[in-house]
């Protein structure tokens, strides 16, 4: 309970104004002092009053006994009713009673004209001289009435003067405290506009005392405060507007990088694609080992340039723009299998395992995409790993997700290298047990901030777990999704998987060599090849053929005009009717990565390789596209 009411009284100590504290501390000792001597001042009074009535019976007293002594002796009880008399005249006396020394009252008298309902009452004995034996005794009654309601009055008086003091102190205590606390009142409006941003506040300085050096330091402050808020905000405009042109030339130098490593990639793979595909053409009919060594060779140095400038084009594709992620629920299984494909033979030429864990889950991405950072990471575990072998696995999580795993049992990476793993041209110098470095294979340090962009373009992240000596593995989460009840039927009619031979191509690339290249490389495959450099020389092909060719592979640029525009040129020509089916297949083949000049391709109808396309995934693709417009003549028929 005392703590309560202790806290109630703190709460209304604090919501009170100075000057309601300076007021109530002016007034609180001034008033309690008044009180208490005002109370004592009238006790002390009332008290000498009474001392006083008291002290006029006894002498009254005294007096009557003194003078009714010899009439009380004889008896004489007119006389003492003289007496009586006498004394009852006296001012303030109320009663006079004599009486014998058996207690008779012999004479009482009253004075009707005095109140003594206050009287104070007071006996004396009656000695006689002559044996000084009590004979009797006088007891008289004196009223202090009069003198208490004077009294009374008088303190009246005074408490009205009391009252009226207390107000003017009151008065006086809150205009003194008014006119202390109006500095500190200023000194706090001064603050709060400060503190709202007003730069120009100042106090005037009202007199010499602590409270004058009080506002001569808030002034002080003030103007210091001011000159560094406005040096620090020409400093924050200096540091805003560098930071503006270091961000406009970085940005600058981005759009130059991307637009240099799109240019660089589509005019130096121009050759290397042609490199490509003359070094696959040179082991066509050829027996001799020596021959056959040194091809193999050239292919091999072939494929390391290949692999150099996929890194740049992913990068110069990434940073274009030019890829964007087509979400669909897919099996897994799918990609697996790609992977296992494609690395098997590689894991086995350096003794190493390669193992890819079957399973039935199904997710939703992109499945080109999520199939590029799988082989980057499955390349780059077993560029790095000398002995054991690589893992794939698809592990399922709490919350619908299921997170890709590929392990290797490689040298690891040093845990102050994990952050920066996925930066741009990293890679890990000098420290010993590197892993194997393939020669010309060991790449820019651009496979896994590929890695990293692709994973964030589907929406999620890589993550790396690796200690040195032991291995690594590398993760990607991804939503799951119920698998897809319905499947797409393979007809029947549809061309076999397995051979181009009979294909009627027609190659359209303004390069020469790399239409000698293709041609004799399809030449090879059993294709009926012809090529052309323009839109012309395509119509002066085609018209060699009684039918529409079953293939078109053209380049996106050509030295006049674009690949599309001989496409529809084409398209134009062989079809009769609007309506009809497509007249045939068509590839596009381009080094362009510039997201502008690709996004009125139709990759559903048309698919598009990068160059430098190497020859077995050409072959898959021709045979892909070739069955694919093959099953849409036989529906369009049917």
């Amino acid at each position: 309970m005392r703590e309560s009411s202790g806290s109630w009284l703190e709460k209304v100590w604090r919501r009170t104004s100075l000057v309601q504290r300076l007021t109530f501390v002016a007034l609180v000792p001034t008033a309690t002092s008044a009180i208490l001597l005002f109370a004592l001042l009238t006790r002390h009074q009332m008290d000498t009053l009474r001392d006083m009535g008291r002290s006029t019976a006894d002498a009254i007293a005294q007096q009557a006994a003194s003078v009714a002594g010899d009439a009380l002796r004889e008896g004489q009880r007119r006389e003492l009713g003289r007496i009586a008399q006498s004394m009852i005249q006296l001012p303030q006396v109320a009663r006079v009673r004599i009486a014998d020394r058996d207690g008779e009252i012999l004479a009482d008298r009253r004075n009707g004209s005095v109140d003594d309902s206050d009287a104070l009452t007071v006996s004396r004995e009656v000695i006689d001289n002559a044996t000084r034996q009590s004979i009797g005794s006088v007891t008289v009654d004196v009223s202090v009435t009069e003198a208490v309601t004077a009294q009374r009055s008088s303190l009246r008086s005074a408490l009205i003067w009391l009252v009226l003091s207390l107000i003017m102190a009151v008065i006086m205590g809150w205009s003194t405290a008014r006119w202390m606390s109006a500095p500190l009142r200023r000194l706090a409006i001064a603050v709060r506009q400060l503190g709202l941003g007003d730069r120009t506040v100042v106090v005037p300085v009202t007199d010499d005392t602590e409270i004058g050096d009080l506002q001569r330091g808030f002034n002080g402050a003030a103007s210091k405060l001011l000159d560094a808020q406005i040096g620090m905000e020409r400093e924050i405009a200096a540091a805003t507007e560098e930071l503006a042109r270091k961000n406009a030339a970085l940005e600058a130098a981005s759009v130059a990088k991307a637009r240099f490593l799109a240019a660089a990639s589509h005019d130096l793979r121009q050759p290397l694609y042609a490199l490509t595909l003359f070094s696959s053409g040179l082991a066509v009919d050829e027996y001799d080992p020596g021959r056959l060594d040194r091809i193999a060779h050239i292919q091999e140095c072939v494929d390391a340039l290949d692999h150099l400038f996929s890194e740049l084009l992913d990068l110069s594709r990434l940073e274009s723009g030019a890829m964007s992620a087509v979400l669909r629920p897919f099996p897994l299984d799918d990609i697996f299998e790609e992977v296992s494909v494609n690395f098997r033979m590689v894991a086995e030429q350096h003794d190493l395992r390669l193992v890819v864990r079957p399973t039935n889950l199904w997710v939703r991405s992109d499945r080109t995409m999520l199939a590029r950072i799988l082989n980057n990471l499955v390349s780059n575990a077993l560029r790095y790993t000398q002995c054991g072998g690589v893992l794939v696995a698809a592990r399922q999580r709490r919350g619908q997700l299921i997170r890709l795993d590929v392990w290797d049992t490689g040298s690891g990476i040093p845990e102050e290298h994990h952050e920066h793993i996925f930066d741009e041209f990293f890679r890990i110098e000098g420290h010993p047990d590197s892993g194997r470095h393939d020669g010309p294979r060991r790449g820019l340090g651009l496979g896994l901030s590929t890695v990293q962009r692709l994973a964030r373009l589907l929406g999620t992240h890589a993550t790396v777990r690796s200690k040195l000596g032991t291995g690594s593995v590398f993760s990607v989460m991804l939503p799951e999704v119920a698998p897809a009840m319905d499947t797409i039927p393979v007809p029947q009619n549809a061309m076999p998987a397995h051979d181009v031979a009979g294909m009627r191509v027609l190659i359209i690339d303004d390069e020469p060599s790399i239409l000698s290249g293709i041609s004799y490389l399809l030449g090879s495959w059993g294709c009926e090849v012809a090529t052309a450099e323009d839109a012309q020389e395509a119509m002066e092909a085609v018209q060699m053929w009684q039918h529409a060719p079953d293939l078109v592979i053209s380049d996106l640029r050509l030295r006049e005009g674009s690949g599309l525009d001989v496409l529809a040129l084409l398209d134009r020509y062989f079809r009769r009717r609007p309506g009809d089916p497509p007249p045939f297949a068509r590839v596009l083949i381009t080094g362009e990565t510039r997201s502008e000049h690709l996004r009125d391709v139709d990759q559903e109808t048309t698919p598009v390789l990068y160059k430098p396309v190497s020859p077995e995934r050409l072959r898959e693709v021709l045979i892909s596209t070739a069955a694919k417009h093959a099953t849409t003549l036989n529906q369009q028929s049917t």
